[in-house]
């Protein structure tokens, strides 16, 4: 009987590197120009894994963003698993978003992949994960446990 190659797919995201990057972000912040008395903050929630980003305006919003979203790249946390939400009005003229961090593979997206790698036909498991990397799901993905 011949022997049958798997490996398992998965989606994380290190929470540790996330609150590293927060903490280079709030830093960087905390000395640039534009920033200088501002109330623009980064709230990371571990329990709810979820980002609360708050500022005056919609353009420092958008520099806040940058500026996290530099730092989450160059500590290798993959940007595709955040998913933000809508930029909401909050108390007096500034505004909030809630960025959540997507631990795991949506039911969806796990369905996707099963049925991209069986259109493929394909049965060496690195062909199948180059495949893979090749295709975007919306999601990081990462392979481990290859038997």
């Amino acid at each position: 009987m011949a022997a049958v190659s798997s490996f398992d797919v998965t989606s994380t995201v290190d929470l540790q590197e996330v609150d590293n990057a927060v903490n280079q972000a709030r830093k960087e912040i905390a000395q640039r120009y534009d920033f200088k008395g501002s109330t623009a903050s980064i709230d990371f929630n571990k329990a709810e894994s979820t980002l609360t980003l708050a500022a005056e305006d919609q353009m420092k919003m958008t520099a806040l963003w940058d500026v996290l979203q530099t730092r989450m790249v160059r500590r290798n946390v993959p940007v595709k698993n955040l998913k933000l939400g809508d930029i909401e009005t909050a108390s007096g003229s500034s505004v909030r978003r809630v960025i959540t961090l997507q631990q795991g593979i949506p039911s969806d997206a796990a369905r996707d992949i099963i049925k991209f790698l069986k259109d493929q036909k394909m049965k060496k498991v690195q062909a199948s994960i180059r495949v893979l990397r090749g295709h975007d799901f919306g999601i990081a993905l990462q392979f481990g446990n290859y038997r």
